[in-house]
């Protein structure tokens, strides 16, 4: 009795041992990262003389005395990319709906590509533009939501630099821009993908515009667009210049829980005290609050892994 086997031809058996290799080296890859920020960060952890978690002293001039805890660093870090998502996350969707769905194709095209185009201007561009240009202007309404809504924490006024310049909110309307183009790009995408025969039996039905988009287009696509918004967050978390540039330092030295107040990011720290990494034992201190971004940085895309699982489940 024989048997049928599937042949397998040589160029499928090489494709697969590639792509596993290379998914394998990227986890390895990935993993090893890590490795290297532990090891190089236990040091600096154990000559730590405040609670590197709950401190928020940051002194780490003298090897022999280095005092760093992370607690402003992951507020002002969360803060200013929670605001950039407020603003981005309804703006690119407006802007990936409109293309998608009422735009003509020939004025869709072109400003899809002005759109994209806003990746490629450089972080220091942005960061110019927020302190120099945008911040003057957003000075009168954080006044206004500070006058009005201040009985709020996080509306609240804190060690504010004159005017309300150089605060989280404008660091955040900066990053909301910053986002724009990768959380509409992605989600763009994910909107043309859905069904014809979805969309059209809904208007043989008698479905507005409108109803079109709220009962086939925005259920099919809202993993794909709470995806695109994660790694938004991702890239907000990480952003470093422009953040380095707007941002001021608190008078008190401590961020004082309010969008209206600076401070420095884990970003924007590692950035601006570069000189002290001729000392492996400061500089470990960097790597600690580096290892904890990298952590951040996992658990925001394990979250966002997980709502999309639920969102296609449903």
């Amino acid at each position: 009795m024989t048997r049928d086997r599937t042949k397998v031809r040589p160029g499928d058996r090489i494709f697969k041992n590639l792509s596993t290799g290379a998914g394998v080296f990227v986890v390895a890859l990935i993993g090893l990262i890590g490795l290297f920020l532990l090891v190089q960060a236990i040091p600096a952890l154990k000559a730590d003389n405040v609670n590197f978690l709950t401190s928020r002293a940051w002194s780490t001039g003298d090897p022999g005395n280095l005092q760093f805890g992370i607690l402003d660093l992951l507020l002002v870090t969360v803060y200013s990319s929670l605001v950039s998502l407020v603003f981005a996350m309804p703006i690119s969707l407006g802007i990936a709906l409109f293309l998608t769905q009422y735009a003509p194709r020939r004025l869709a095209r072109p400003f899809a590509y002005v759109i994209d185009l806003l990746a490629a201007v450089p972080s220091i561009i942005f960061g110019l533009w927020g302190i120099l240009v945008l911040a003057p202007v957003l000075a009168p309404v954080s006044q206004w939501i500070n006058r009005t809504l201040g009985w709020i924490p996080v509306f609240g006024q804190g060690n504010v630099y004159p005017n309300f310049t150089g605060t989280i909110f404008t660091a955040g309307v900066v990053l909301a821009v910053m986002l724009l183009p990768i959380i509409t790009s992605l989600s763009r995408e994910v909107f043309e993908r859905t069904p014809t025969t979805h969309i059209e039996g809904a208007l043989a039905l008698g479905a507005t515009r409108w109803e079109v988009i709220r009962t086939t287009v925005l259920p099919f696509g809202k993993a794909g667009y709470i995806g695109a918004s994660m790694l938004g967050l991702g890239r907000a978390l990480g952003e470093t210049i422009a953040v380095t540039v707007i941002l001021f330092i608190p008078r008190g030295g401590h961020f004082d829980w309010t969008i209206f107040d600076g401070g420095a990011t884990f970003a924007s720290q590692i950035a601006t005290n570069a000189s002290e990494f001729n000392n492996p034992t400061s500089a470990g201190a960097y790597i600690a609050s580096g290892l904890v971004l990298f952590v951040l940085t996992f658990a925001v895309n394990f979250g966002a892994r997980a709502i999309i699982g639920d969102k296609k489940g449903d």
